[in-house]
């Protein structure tokens, strides 16, 4: 089961940024992702893209992909849930 959580972002913030909600999400997804507290594929999903064009997003911008022995365990593990392993 997944559960969710909501964060209020004021809408001069999203005028201010000229972004869409979704795009802020990427942001986030990539900036978490830089700073190594999410793995390649949490913030895969959470930046609602596909393997292939998350990579090439962070290699656009020059973002180096830390894939480890636990990011792989992750990513298994979320295969499982989603049924796809």
């Amino acid at each position: 089961m997944s559960s969710t959580i909501s964060i209020e972002v004021p809408l001069e913030v999203i005028h201010a940024t000229r972004m869409t909600p979704q795009e802020l999400r990427r942001e986030l997804a990539v900036c978490l992702f830089q700073q190594k507290r999410l793995s390649f594929g949490k913030a895969r999903e959470m930046a609602g893209m596909t393997v292939w064009t998350f990579q090439q997003l962070l290699g656009s911008r020059g973002i180096s992909i830390h894939y480890d022995i636990e990011d792989y365990e992750e990513d298994l593990a979320t295969l499982k849930e989603l049924g796809r392993l």
